[in-house]
């Protein structure tokens, strides 16, 4: 990877905090750059989590596979989107989830001392940090009621909404498995969506 992963590091940064260019060079130090392969994994399920990933490029995912084979997938991680199981990466216990590259990606690896040099950088890391958190907690609350309350179609419309660049990059399969619905009960959505 070039110096353009770290580019988009550096302008993610200072979009969202007043950083330095001392601070931002101690940032990128924290990471490590990679380039994953369509469906390279990341991290496999029940293993202790090593690193979590900030997307430079590409798509990444998080997923589960239950008893019978079928995945469901839990996030999708596009450009300038953090992944990761936290719980695993802070607390070395086996990861909950995998997480693979939906498309050739490059993104940028941290650990878990990650979190614990941050707030040593700069005081507006730790709030920063911890609103990042909240959204996430907040998507997947969102994310359970939606699946437990509403119908086919209006989780379809929330994916649209929450990755407006994904409907037309993922394989429709994803996108079924991340809505809980099979692939021939997306297409009929999408055509009464496109009729409508």
């Amino acid at each position: 990877m070039n110096d353009t992963g770290y580019d988009v590091l550096r302008q993610y940064f200072r979009q969202r905090l007043p950083v330095s260019d001392q601070q931002v060079a101690a940032i990128e130090a924290l990471f490590e750059p990679r380039q994953l392969r369509r469906h390279e994994v990341l991290q496999p399920a029940g293993e202790v989590a090593r690193f979590g990933a900030f997307v430079v490029r590409g798509c990444l995912r998080s997923f589960v596979v239950d008893d019978k084979g079928k995945e469901h997938i839990l996030q999708f991680a596009p450009e300038q989107w953090w992944v990761s199981d936290q719980h695993s990466l802070l607390q070395h216990t086996p990861a909950l989830f995998a997480i693979d590259a939906v498309e050739d990606a490059e993104v940028l690896l941290f650990d878990a001392t990650f979190y614990r040099k941050l707030p040593h950088l700069t005081p507006d890391f730790p709030a920063f940090f911890h609103r990042l958190l909240q959204n996430s907690m907040h998507a997947m609350q969102k994310r359970l009621v939606l699946t437990l309350s509403a119908s086919a179609e209006e989780r379809y419309l929330d994916f649209v909404q929450t990755y407006p660049t994904l409907a037309l990059r993922l394989p429709q399969r994803m996108i079924a498995g991340y809505l809980g619905v099979t692939p021939e009960s997306l297409s009929r959505i999408r055509r009464e969506l496109a009729g409508a």
